[in-house]
């Protein structure tokens, strides 16, 4: 609840005029009835056809006071959900983006689209639905008493009785009903969690011939999720029928004791029908209000799930120090140093990466190299900050990357990660987001650099468009594309994650050539499973579980490193 009132206090003065409108609204309709038997008994008793004329007119005036106030109301409702939903999807999103690689891991990526998604909306709608159908039950139910005292204190003591009832049974209903509807937005999640694993992994489920095995898993959640759905309907239903029964019930006894009191001469026989609204009218909104209380667990479980998220500690802490342009202490060209820099995962027993030591200059190539699963990609990663190292430091331009700014240091860094990611929109869009301000000129020579001079020959060329993660291309295209995307960006230090793998040796030899005068000025490191990607390279280091197996060329590796060799030796005699 903290969650909500937090995104709600910008929205003070809206909140409070829209509660203000639903206060005309309501009194409006309160005093229609009263109008209508004080017309009936007054006007029609005694046969004053200008009292007649005169409550008339005052009815439909408070008619349109009311219908006025529902409008505008609902109006006002509408906009402040919809303002706070914005606001806390854009929250969960902003708070995403300081995640580790290790917070979205846990967190999932199906989760997240649900907690972003479909869960603002359950709040969202659950705020609407508050305003304008829970928040007036007190108001009404209070009002309507004190009206029906006026008229007659044995009818105002009947409804109170009736509504007490009412209100028992729906406080009853919904404190069993909560977790129902609680569990039913954790089957939501899994639901989506499953079914993008099975859309996304389609291939592999056809290959390994487990359509029937993911047909399985998807119907149990489904029918998890049905089987629960049904509680619901069939709750719902319950509410249906009790709240009409008790509506009749309380009409009945209206007109019973009404009648009785008319008979008595206690009260006049128009005051019945008003008392009668008012029981209707409070009885309907108390149904109304206890269906949407239902529906309030479920909204406070979206709330926490994104409180969960938007509360969430960072593994990644921003340092708060300005980025210094001097020159570097370890060198003037050191760009990158890891000193004796170690990781370890926050569940794993023991480090994946152990007492690192090596450096990327300006103007140099360092390679990484090793058998999958060494760590190799980790690396990457640590210099980015999507972890920190656990012992040791890992340095840019002199300083401890835990002392700076994510967004300085990432400025700086070029990085074009393991699986190439495209953006749907057009290859323009997706270039400029190594810079938004670069020209055509700039965008071709990237393009040219990046040997993607395919996209010249497409339909619109530089505006061809781009399906989501660049389906629309080959794995080398989509590759050959990040790389030009990451040349647009002026850096100090341009991060290759296994960048080179979708491409033939022809092309990975000719890339490699282009790339050598744009990052002169700059160090380059290059993650690869290929000893022809990375021979060439000023400094390799060998990595095996996580530690460092040797530094040096090609030539002096191949000499003094037995784990390099070794994956020589098996790409030579593979035809690598």
């Amino acid at each position: 609840m903290r969650l909500l009132l937090r995104f709600m206090k910008p929205y003070r003065a809206l909140t409070a005029v829209t509660l203000l409108v639903l206060l005309v609204d309501n009194v409006g309709t309160l005093l229609v009835p009263t109008m209508l038997a004080d017309m009936i008994n007054t006007g029609i008793g005694t046969g004053d056809f200008d009292y007649i004329v005169s409550g008339g007119f005052a009815m439909l005036g408070a008619s349109l006071l009311a219908s006025g106030g529902a409008m505008t109301g609902a109006y006002l409702a509408a906009k402040l959900a919809a303002n706070v939903a914005r606001d806390i999807r854009n929250a969960v999103y902003d708070a995403s983006l300081a995640f580790s690689s290790g917070d979205f891991e846990e967190f999932g990526t199906g989760s997240m689209i649900t907690r972003t998604l479909n869960d603002t909306n359950v709040i969202q709608q659950s705020i609407i639905a508050t305003i304008q159908l829970v928040l007036p039950v007190p108001f009404l139910a209070v009002a309507g008493i004190i009206m029906a005292c006026m008229i007659d204190y044995q009818m105002g003591i009947l409804l109170a009785f009736v509504v007490a009832i009412v209100l028992a049974i729906a406080v009853v209903t919904v404190t069993k009903a909560a977790p129902i509807f609680m569990s039913l937005q954790k089957l939501i999640d899994r639901m989506n969690v499953v079914l993008r694993e099975s859309i996304v992994g389609a291939r592999v489920i056809r290959a390994f011939n487990k359509e029937r095995h993911s047909e399985r898993r998807l119907d149990e959640v489904f029918t998890d999720y049905a089987d629960r759905a049904i509680k619901v309907n069939l709750l719902f239903a319950g509410l249906d029928c009790s709240a009409f029964f008790f509506m009749n019930i309380a009409e009945v006894a209206v007109l019973w004791v009404g009648g009785n009191r008319v008979g008595a001469h206690a009260m006049q026989i128009a005051s019945i029908s008003a008392v009668l609204e008012y029981a209707m009218l409070i009885l309907f909104f108390v149904m109304m209000a206890q269906i949407v209380a239902l529906t309030l667990p479920r909204a406070k479980a979206c709330l926490d799930r994104a409180a969960e998220v938007i509360d969430r500690v960072p593994e990644i802490v921003d340092g708060e120090a300005p980025f210094a342009t001097a020159a570097a202490a370890d060198g003037e060209d050191d760009v990158a140093v890891f000193d004796h820099a170690s990781f370890r995962f926050a569940d794993a027993d023991e480090d994946t990466l152990h007492d690192l030591t090596f450096t990327c200059r300006r103007g140099q190539t360092t390679a990484i190299i090793g058998p999958t699963g060494s760590g190799k990609s980790t690396i990457a990663k640590m210099l980015l900050r999507l972890h920190d190292v656990t012992d040791g430091a890992v340095r840019f331009a002199g300083r401890d990357v835990r002392s700076m700014s994510q967004c300085d240091l990432r400025s700086r860094i070029a990085y074009v990660p393991q699986k190439a990611w495209l953006f749907s929109g057009t290859v323009t869009s997706n270039l400029r987001y190594g810079d938004e301000g670069a020209d055509e000129g700039r965008m071709r020579h990237a393009l040219e650099v990046a040997q993607s001079e395919f996209v010249f020959g497409l339909e619109g060329g530089l505006d061809a468009p781009v399906a989501q993660g660049g389906t629309n291309f080959s794995g080398g295209q989509r590759q050959r594309l990040s790389i030009a995307r990451a040349l647009m960006k002026p850096a100090e230090l341009f991060v290759f994650d296994d960048s080179f793998s979708a491409l033939d040796f022809k092309t990975d030899a000719a890339l490699r050539r282009a790339l050598v005068p744009e990052t002169r000025d700059a160090a380059v490191l290059i993650i690869a499973q290929r000893i022809s990607t990375i021979m060439n390279a000023d400094q390799i280091v060998v990595l095996k579980d996580g530690r460092i197996e040797g530094k040096g060329t090609h030539g002096e590796l191949m000499e003094g490193c037995e784990v390099y060799r070794a994956i020589a030796e098996s790409q030579m005699k593979g035809g690598e």
